[in-house]
């Protein structure tokens, strides 16, 4: 088992709160040069990236991998578009579904497995205010009700 193995290097945790995650994808990520140095080393960010079907491929757009320290010239764009690697049902399930109103293809996280960089993408629809803050009050209340059977369970 190779090191850092199934650990979670970067998270998406705006991605449940601004979105329903209709169905997930495990994708693997096409990576230049130095971008694995820095992606083992959690230097990820999420902030507005996405996904999008182009020509039968799938593409990363707007995920920002931070430049290695020591790759010197050998360092990459930190924000170009990256291939993600999938099989081809499941690039046509991700086509007919983003074309629908309302649905976007967004990473929820990055993980190292058997020695390859991960992607767990999502098949995503947008939330609408309202449900922003019946999602809030729903785990408002759930971990208040954690709480009190802890508090219970004290006694």
């Amino acid at each position: 088992m190779a090191k850092n193995d199934g650990r979670v290097l970067a998270q998406n945790r705006r991605a449940s709160h601004d979105y329903f995650i209709e169905e997930t994808f495990e994708a693997g990520i096409v990576l230049q040069g130095t971008e694995i140095k820095s992606v083992r080393k959690g230097s990820v960010n999420f902030k507005d990236a996405f996904a999008r079907v182009e020509n039968g491929e799938v593409f990363l757009h707007n995920m920002h991998i931070s430049p290695y320290e020591q790759g010197n010239r050998y360092n990459h764009d930190p924000l170009r578009t990256r291939k993600l690697l999938l099989h081809k049902k499941e690039i046509s399930k991700l086509l007919g579904k983003s074309k629908e109103t309302g649905y976007a293809i967004i990473p929820l996280k990055m993980y190292i497995k058997n020695g390859y960089a991960k992607v767990l993408i999502g098949l995503a629809k947008g939330k609408k205010n309202y449900d922003k803050r019946e999602t809030l009050k729903r785990k408002t209340a759930q971990r208040e009700i954690e709480k009190a059977f802890r508090e219970r369970q004290k006694m």
